[in-house]
């Protein structure tokens, strides 16, 4: 992956954005973006894959989503960009990394524990979200 820049994201990436975080509302990609809660993986310009995040209790750096474009999964991207996340938190004094998945997701939790995630717990959300959520958490 020579051509592989993963860096924070910037303004400049905010529609490319829009349209592939369709989970989220546009204004709130925006918000995102300005407050440098996004990791974008680029390649030739574009962004193949981002990771969102977010601080709960405002102290601890909680990985809300990760996707990496259909085509370029199972190439590192996701963990390159991990990595970047990861050591910008250590840098800013976070000492515990947070994230989730869905129970009934056993890909994504591999990911996870693949790269140094261990499982914590899970939570369900009543009707509005049945399927457990299981939470994990990575010392730094």
């Amino acid at each position: 992956m020579p051509d592989l820049v993963v860096e924070f994201a910037a303004a400049a990436d905010i529609e490319q954005l829009k349209a592939l975080d369709s989970h989220i509302d546009p204004a709130w990609v925006e918000r995102c973006v300005a407050a440098g809660e996004y990791v974008v993986a680029r390649e030739a310009g574009d962004i193949v894959g981002f990771l969102r995040f977010t601080w709960f209790w405002r102290t601890m750096p909680y990985m809300e989503l990760i996707m990496v474009r259909a085509d370029r999964r199972q190439s590192g991207i996701g963990s390159r960009m991990l990595a970047v996340w990861e050591a910008a938190m250590r840098a800013q004094g976070a000492e515990l990394l947070i994230t989730s998945s869905m129970s009934d997701e056993p890909h994504p939790q591999a990911w996870h524990r693949r790269n140094g995630f261990a499982e914590s717990g899970e939570l369900t959300f009543g009707h509005l979200q049945p399927t457990p959520e299981v939470f994990f958490v990575k010392p730094l």
